[in-house]
């Protein structure tokens, strides 16, 4: 694992993005095409903003899957995270070879799961773009989180600390509304891409930060699984490292 402390979260963004933006043009060197994961939340604002400005990336060659949504939450609703990536990702880009989207609103949960992982079971992961939440949760895998499921997307059940931090950041009405379940990436698949990038701002984050980077591994901070990683990349700010040993 390599950490990677900025100033600020602008700072931090540019520098993510630009390793990723590496690691997807060295990927299209060497091959037709390359397959990607991206997060979404407040956690991607600047990476992203700055992921689709990179110049020399062919998109036409590049398959997009998202880490997770909100189940029964339509793609029109303001927190639903296909809405979050096409406006902030896919329509800014020059095309891109495939969208892969969680429809989270699909009546049949397991039905959008079977054809979810028959798709991304034949389309191996380069990048995967992710973040960590407030309760240390890596994707939406919440603690205690299931290190051991072998499908790449299974329904979760959201905990009080996760659907807090959604409402807290804005993007629901009240914490009544903010869903119950999700469709998530589960932890061994996201293990299985041959590169992470995960952008971790704000100092809100800096618990989680420290339990998940610098204490054992454990499914009670789910992205401490990041530290067997053997290329990770993690992108913090002064605040979000504000607890590591040696920052203060």
């Amino acid at each position: 694992m390599h950490i990677n402390i900025y100033n600020s979260k602008e700072e931090l963004g540019k520098d993510a993005a630009e390793k990723a933006a590496d690691v997807i043009r060295k990927n299209l060197q060497e091959k037709a095409e390359t397959n990607i994961i991206l997060a979404t939340g407040a956690s991607q604002f600047e990476m992203l903003n700055n992921l689709v400005q990179q110049p020399g990336i062919d998109w036409k060659r590049v398959r997009m899957f998202h880490l997770d949504e909100y189940a029964g939450l339509s793609d029109t609703h303001p927190a639903s995270f296909r809405k979050y990536l096409q406006e902030r990702f896919v329509d800014k880009v020059n095309g891109l070879k495939e969208v892969c989207f969680v429809r989270g609103d699909h009546p049949d949960l397991q039905e959008e799961i079977r054809r979810l992982n028959e798709k991304i079971s034949t389309h191996p992961i380069d990048l995967a773009c992710v973040g960590i939440g407030e309760n240390g949760h890596l994707a939406f895998n919440d603690p205690p989180a299931d290190f051991e499921v072998e499908d790449p997307f299974i329904v979760v059940e959201l905990d009080e600390a996760c659907r807090n931090q959604q409402f807290g950041e804005g993007w629901f009405n009240s914490m009544k509304d903010v869903p119950l379940k999700a469709i998530s990436m589960s932890i061994k698949h996201i293990l299985k891409s041959a590169h992470i990038i995960c952008t971790v701002p704000d100092e809100r984050k800096a618990p989680a930060v420290k339990n998940c980077l610098e204490g054992e591994i454990t499914p009670q901070h789910p992205a401490s699984i990041l530290q067997k990683h053997p290329h990770c990349h993690v992108f913090l700010d002064s605040g979000s490292a504000s607890l590591l040993t040696g920052t203060t």
